[in-house]
């Protein structure tokens, strides 16, 4: 049981849960790319190492049962990048209860 809810909880930032999303490597972007190519593109999956984050732009369109915050991650020459848009998910919100 244990298994499952590892394998369930690991599974979540999948790019299908941000269907519909253009995925991007962080390892092979600058943090200036990687903000400029969420802005053309509206909605961007950014895989950093085994999972990922989902950002949106313009900040307020984050989906239902989701909320906006500010992420960092490492970029391809090790910067520390810090983007304000990321849209995660929301435990406090009634839409993500069954």
């Amino acid at each position: 049981m244990r298994s499952v809810v590892l394998v369930v909880a690991l599974s979540l930032p999948l790019p299908a849960f941000a269907a519909g999303a253009k995925e991007i490597k962080a390892s092979v972007y600058s943090c200036s790319e990687i903000a400029q190519i969420i802005r053309q593109n509206k909605k961007v999956f950014v895989r950093v190492g085994f999972g990922g984050r989902s950002f949106r732009y313009p900040p307020a369109q984050c989906s239902m049962g989701e909320k906006r915050t500010s992420t960092s991650f490492r970029d391809a020459g090790g910067k520390q990048c810090i983007l304000d848009y990321a849209c995660v998910f929301d435990p406090a919100s009634p839409y993500n209860f069954p």
